[in-house]
């Protein structure tokens, strides 16, 4: 997992993959609310990895679509949701 650094607004975990604009724009929203976060790149990691990063994201999206954006194991936001995002982060 990468650490993007920002102010403080919980355990956020970014659920992405290199290739998926949606993600970028995920990312890119995160990093401009100057927010601190992490995420990871599941389709750039080692199968082993990739399994088990996977099976912990299930426990919040079934289905395993991307981007999944996860605050402190409580709010998960599937797909790019500006609104929502905002919302949530307060900005």
């Amino acid at each position: 997992m990468v650490h993007i650094e920002g102010e403080d607004k919980g355990k956020i975990i970014l659920y992405a993959l290199s290739t998926c604009v949606w993600c970028k724009k995920t990312k890119k929203l995160l990093t401009e609310l100057g927010v601190d976060f992490h995420y990871v790149y599941v389709d750039l990691l080692e199968e082993d990895e990739k399994e088990k990063v996977l099976d912990e994201m299930k426990t919040h999206n079934s289905l395993c679509s991307f981007p999944t954006l996860v605050m402190d194991d409580k709010i998960c936001i599937i797909g790019y949701n500006e609104g929502r995002i905002r919302e949530v982060m307060g900005k």
